[in-house]
């Protein structure tokens, strides 16, 4: 797949076709073998200037499927967000961290009934639980659905939160309660199901990571959270050192 010519009697700016062209070919995998072309080479191959050029790659720096690498130009960005494991990780900071926006479209918010969170979270099965349901967005690109259940008696405020820019320890500060500081996570690849394929824009094909988290604070559990996190977008990583192991947990956890 080449580049396809632009129509200079269009209304829309060239860079912004230019930035149209790239990431259909960045979409299609022409350039996951091999490396993105030099602002040079787009100037030449689509007959623009050098500043039309570097006004599309910094779009696309800007929605994070670029970057810049000092000594190699400009980059794909196959893994675009990094977290370590073994920390009390937020999506939020992860994402915001990189320089790329992370915003939220909510998906359910209310008060629920669930008989698993509610175990988890050591309560009756039929105990109010707020859940908080989100699809995070990164750059204005699907990366992750996230669904969060907490209890009623110390997260009925969060139903009055704007989910739009925000992560869910910070509002659970403002409204006074306490947030996790301790717990367990479980990281599993899957192959999410039809909704949420259709919720992060991927193909039936593509694996995710599923992570479940229990929150505690000082012994008690006060968040249980699973969220699905597009694979092709995210990485997790660990620390080590010689004469340090890892607690092996069962898998009914």
């Amino acid at each position: 797949m080449s580049a396809q010519p632009l129509d200079r009697n269009s209304p829309l700016p060239l860079w912004a076709q230019l930035e149209a062209d790239l990431q259909r070919r960045l979409d299609s995998g022409e350039f996951d073998d091999g490396p993105f072309p030099t602002d040079l080479a787009l100037t030449n191959d689509y007959d623009v200037s050098r500043h039309t050029v570097r006004e599309a790659i910094r779009h696309l720096n800007k929605t994070g499927v670029l970057k810049r690498e000092r000594g190699r130009g400009t980059v794909v960005n196959r893994s675009e967000f990094e977290q370590s494991l073994g920390t009390l990780y937020s999506l939020f900071q992860s994402v915001e961290s990189t320089g790329v926006a992370q915003t939220s479209e909510v998906l359910e918010l209310g008060i629920v009934h669930d008989a698993l969170a509610a175990s988890h979270l050591e309560l009756a099965e039929n105990a109010d639980l707020i859940l908080v349901s989100r699809l995070r967005m990164a750059g204005g690109a699907p990366l992750a659905v996230d669904r969060a259940w907490l209890p009623k008696t110390i997260a009925a405020p969060l139903l009055n939160a704007d989910w739009t820019h925000t992560a869910l320890y910070d509002e659970l500060r403002a409204i006074g309660s306490q947030v996790p500081n301790q717990g367990w996570e479980r990281l599993s690849p899957i192959v999410p199901n039809a909704a949420d394929r259709a919720r992060l824009d991927i193909a039936k094909s593509d694996a995710a990571f599923y992570l479940e988290r229990l929150g505690s604070h000082d012994g008690e559990p006060i968040e249980f959270r699973t969220t699905v996190i597009r694979g092709d977008r995210f990485r997790f990583v660990t620390d080590w050192t010689s004469g340090t192991a890892s607690t092996l947990r069962p898998t009914t956890v």
